[in-house]
């Protein structure tokens, strides 16, 4: 039976800039729960909006069925209930998604991110039905995430809008399609409350321009406050404010992305001493050149 959540939320308490947490590891390869405490302090201390654990960002996919309720346990008790925590469950198997929304401990937990089913590549019917199944399902409220450069598929504005008019309980989606009319249609046609959210750092300015609510943010992983202010500032209308702390890190976010991610915020943020730069296998740490530059900017960085 699902486990029962007493941690309401409205949809307004996730705009703003959510952080796909990283998930830190020790140089054997476990986790550094230490440094995942000192992380998501630092966050908080950076004035995000929320966290999503079990992201892409956390390397989600090579964790361990034992390893993920340890994390997430972990990320709630830190946060102990200052922001709110989203968690990813999603996955190219509807049937074991839905296993896992009913046996998952919701305890603390705000909302569902749960990403397009990756790989087997279905068809926008296929989507819908994956997405209905897992609305009828959940206990919480859903945002969908719809990233095809990993998943090799697309979650058209069609079948978004589709969903987000027919269930209550989808309340937004993580967009990181890197289509902005796509992204245009969904925010010109969605119903009341229903929430867009930028899945990529670079392009959140231009689209909070076009009316999405905020972002779910890789960068604000090591510079919260910086990427946090520039989100406030452009929801609230000040893009002169908002261009400045764009620009500012702009480069940065280029680097982060040159050469994998999480492996360059995971860089950087060993070069800020608050994790390591661990990564699992099949990912690798980013090659020298991408290093040194990633280096200097955080060195010069203010």
């Amino acid at each position: 039976m699902p486990v029962k959540n007493n941690f309401k939320i409205q949809p307004a308490a996730l705009k703003g800039t959510g952080v796909a947490i990283i998930t830190p590891f020790k140089k054997d390869g476990s986790v550094d729960f230490k440094s995942l405490e000192n992380l998501i302090n630092h966050l908080i201390k950076g004035k995000v909006n929320y966290i999503v654990a079990l992201g892409t960002t956390g390397e989600s996919v090579t964790l361990s069925k034992e390893e993920k309720p340890e994390v997430v346990k972990h990320i709630v008790k830190v946060v102990n209930g200052r922001i709110p925590v989203v968690l990813g469950i999603g996955g190219n198997n509807t049937a074991e998604v839905i296993h896992s929304l009913l046996t998952t401990d919701l305890s603390g937990i705000s909302a569902i991110l749960s990403v397009c089913p990756a790989y087997n590549r279905p068809k926008q019917e296929g989507l819908y039905q994956h997405f209905k199944a897992v609305a009828k399902t959940a206990t919480l409220p859903i945002l969908l995430y719809n990233v095809p450069t990993r998943t090799g598929c697309n979650l058209s504005d069609e079948t978004t809008l589709r969903l987000a008019h027919e269930f209550k309980n989808i309340i937004g989606i993580k967009e990181a399609s890197g289509n902005i009319a796509q992204v245009m249609s969904i925010i010109q046609k969605r119903p009341k409350n229903f929430l867009v959210i930028s899945g990529d750092d670079l392009i959140t300015l231009p689209l909070i321009a076009c009316g999405a609510d905020g972002v779910i943010s890789v960068v604000a992983n090591a510079f919260p406050k910086d990427f946090s202010e520039m989100t406030r500032q452009a929801l609230a209308g000040n893009y002169e404010q908002a261009r400045k702390l764009h620009y500012k890190l702009t480069t940065i976010t280029n680097l982060f992305f040159a050469d994998g991610s999480p492996a360059g915020v995971k860089a950087a943020l060993k070069m800020m001493k608050i994790t390591s730069d661990h990564v699992r296998l099949p990912l690798v740490n980013i090659n020298e050149k991408v290093y040194s530059s990633l280096e200097k900017e955080v060195k010069a960085y203010k």
